[in-house]
């Protein structure tokens, strides 16, 4: 089976990649290298002869039509994407260009290539989304998104993960396109950008600077280890119903605080301080606008149709993170430079849309 991956360099999108190429998939890796994306995540597949890379932007349709019918995928995974939500906040324009338009020109050159070879019954385009396409959930622990929850997006960014799902749907439903969808929770693990709250935690831990948390801390995640997405998204991709979607969570809810909390804890039992815990560098900050309250799926779907759960709990997962991080200074140090990591964004007032 041979994979188009767009996306691959990202965090979930390696993750994909080197778990597809490990299971004996040929793999091609469809990357713009846009700044969260970094081809040192892919060190242990790049000399592997199933592995491919292709460096192109999913907004250039010739360079997609090119790549289709020079690769003939039989899957395709689609996780390109701009997914910072407060970087959406200060320039929501970049991801209507790669969330709406990249993704309608996927759609497009992978409806040309399906029909040019005789629409095969085993060809697959498999779209990648979020859980906060649903919007925010009350505080009611019973309260948990579904495949059927209808969409709320509150932020520039889950607004463009909605649309690209809708149109996503559309293709199906009007062209016939094989499709299936998954929506997914939190990640985190190994070879996170170090601009979301997980790597941030750590690396302001080690360096002794503040731990910052948005408002009073209470809102609530479920968090879900990247390595467990990669396998629940490999077996959508190949086992999924068409035109379903299937929402993908670790089943692990925690106020950021509490996550916060459990990093420190980690931290102070693997690398302890010379006085004090690292808790104590716990600093509360101005709330992001429009912050959603609470996330939490119910996996319902994939556990009684596809017969998947999360394997790691988040201790398991964070304790695994938190060492991945102490052991490769020599990824994340040169990140650390990058535009934007490091600044507070998405604070709401220095918008450019």
């Amino acid at each position: 089976m041979k994979i188009l991956v767009t996306g691959g360099a990202g965090f979930i999108g390696s993750a994909v990649v080197r778990l597809a190429v490990a299971r004996g998939c040929e793999v091609v890796n469809l990357d713009a290298l846009t700044y969260a994306a970094c081809q040192a995540n892919l060190v242990e597949v790049e000399n592997n002869a199933r592995y491919i890379f292709e460096p192109g932007d999913i907004r250039d349709r010739a360079a997609l039509s090119r790549i289709f019918a020079e690769h003939k995928p039989d899957v395709v995974m689609h996780l390109a994407a701009e997914s910072h939500v407060d970087r959406s906040i200060d320039g929501p324009g970049d991801f209507i260009d790669t969330n709406i338009t990249g993704t309608f020109n996927m759609l497009q050159a992978a409806l040309t290539y399906w029909v040019a070879q005789g629409r095969p019954d085993d060809f697959r385009f498999h779209h990648i989304s979020t859980d906060e396409v649903f919007g925010s959930l009350p505080a009611d622990p019973t309260a948990k998104f579904t495949e059927t929850t209808p969409y709320d997006p509150r932020s520039p960014y889950s607004a463009s993960k909605a649309a690209s799902d809708h149109l996503v749907r559309a293709w199906h439903e009007t062209y016939g396109l094989p499709v299936v969808l998954s929506n997914c929770s939190n990640n985190y693990g190994p070879f996170h950008f170090p601009e979301k709250l997980v790597p941030v935690v750590i690396l302001n831990a080690l360096a002794g600077k503040p731990l910052p948390i948005y408002g009073d801390g209470s809102n609530i995640r479920d968090w879900l280890y990247v390595e467990d997405h990669a396998d629940a998204l490999l077996l959508v991709a190949t086992q999924g119903e068409l035109g379903r979607s299937y929402n993908i969570g670790g089943e692990n809810e925690l106020t950021n605080l509490q996550l916060v909390h459990m990093i420190c804890t980690v931290l102070d039992r693997v690398r302890p301080l010379d006085r004090g815990n690292y808790a104590d560098l716990i600093t509360f900050v101005s709330d992001r606008p429009g912050h959603d309250a609470r996330y939490a799926i119910d996996p319902s779907r994939i556990r009684d149709e596809l017969g998947w759960r999360p394997s790691v709990t988040v201790e398991q997962g964070l304790e695994r993170t938190v060492h991945w991080y102490l052991e490769n200074e020599s990824w994340w140090r040169p990140l650390l430079t990058r535009q934007g990591v490091g600044e507070r964004l998405g604070a709401g007032q220095n918008t450019r849309p």
